[in-house]
């Protein structure tokens, strides 16, 4: 690492906009941290995609799990390692956490996705990722049952990350809930100045969805106007916290451009950034400067407005009811990845704990 700060580490020295690792990969996180970054987090993707970056490492502890629980099946194999990555994680984000008295040094594990209708498993599941280290975040699905589960386990003192979130509309009952459940808290005379809920919206599916919606129906707009959907989005639902005061984080996630961290610096939200785009941007020449307070293109607003009704239900306040969070394209696209990748990381433990390791699980990881 050169002595001159990198543009990513001026992002995090120079404004209050903090940046993630997209990852818990070691690695990757070590070069984060170096860099700046003050929190990580994971989901059923990220994990899968780390055991395969690091599959010498993982490959023979799914062989230590297995034969320390025998009786265990492969779903709970698949939670162990999962958990033993998240607390890898922590670990590393600890010294961070303790300097922010809780406020930075998190990392974020997701419930298991084929929970996403049951408020009380995800609560159950929630309370167990609790007890696994002190700087823990709960990500949940920003659906019906996610936002009752996260508005229980906030009141009782446990960090929740909202995900699957595309819309201000899903931001802001997300937001609702959860300073719900912090003044109850505080009305029941329990501190919560060390908690630092977090409400993601993942611009870069927003644009996919607005983009995928538009293909199939045949609506022509200007090509560039996609790529600001999801920003457009971000940037409303965080006037919008503001003027009402609510204390949950916005961060911007799932990465396709520079414009989703250069678009948003200067602001007193957090990004979370894969590893390869942090790599792209710290090697880039975009200049480092607040555009926190830079207006989206308006004609790219009007006409996706005009024109792409998905883009209304995700830019507009009321756009979605919590009924319809759901259903929303973007929604049942995301979910259905996360429970897709999920099951394919029991797949690789079933191949690893029942098979031939250096056929089977190999050719899946390949």
């Amino acid at each position: 690492m050169t002595d001159a700060p990198t543009p990513l580490q001026r992002t995090a020295s120079e404004f209050p906009t903090d940046y993630w690792n997209d990852s818990c990969n070691k690695a990757e996180l070590e070069y984060a941290i170096e860099r700046g970054a003050v929190g990580a987090t994971s989901n059923p993707v990220i994990v899968g995609t780390v055991m395969k970056q690091e599959y010498d490492i993982w490959a023979p502890r799914v062989h230590e799990i297995a034969a320390e629980h025998p009786t265990w099946t492969d779903q709970q194999i698949t939670w162990q390692v999962i958990e033993e990555m998240a607390v890898r994680g922590w670990k590393m984000l600890e010294p961070i956490w303790h300097a922010n008295h809780g406020q930075k040094g998190r990392l974020s594990i997701q419930i298991d996705p084929t929970l996403n209708r049951d408020p009380q498993a995800m609560v159950q599941q929630a309370r167990h990722f609790d007890t696994l280290a002190p700087n823990v975040q709960v990500k949940f699905p920003a659906v019906k049952a996610g936002i009752e589960a996260m508005e229980q386990v906030t009141e009782e003192g446990i960090n929740i990350n909202a995900t699957v979130s595309f819309t201000v509309s899903q931001a802001l009952v997300v937001g609702e809930a959860i300073e719900r459940a912090l003044q109850k808290r505080e009305a029941a005379g329990e501190d919560t100045s060390w908690m630092s809920p977090i409400c993601t919206i993942m611009i870069g599916r927003t644009d996919d969805w607005v983009k995928a919606y538009n293909k199939r129906e045949g609506i022509t707009v200007d090509p560039a106007a996609p790529d600001w959907a999801g920003i457009a989005v971000f940037k409303r639902a965080a006037a919008i916290f503001a003027e009402r005061g609510y204390r949950a984080r916005l961060l911007a996630a799932a990465y396709r451009h520079h414009l989703h961290w250069s678009e948003l610096i200067g602001g007193d939200i957090s990004m979370t950034i894969p590893f390869g785009w942090q790599k792209l941007f710290n090697a880039s020449a975009v200049e480092v400067r607040d555009r926190w307070s830079d207006p989206v293109p308006q004609a790219h607003v009007d006409e996706l407005l005009a024109r792409c009704p998905e883009f209304v239900k995700a830019y507009e306040p009321d756009g979605l009811s919590i009924d319809e969070f759901e259903t929303y394209g973007a929604t049942q696209r995301t979910l259905r990845s996360f429970v897709s990748s999920y099951w394919d990381h029991v797949g690789t433990i079933d191949d690893l704990h029942n098979h031939d390791p250096d056929v089977k699980a190999l050719l899946r990881l390949a």
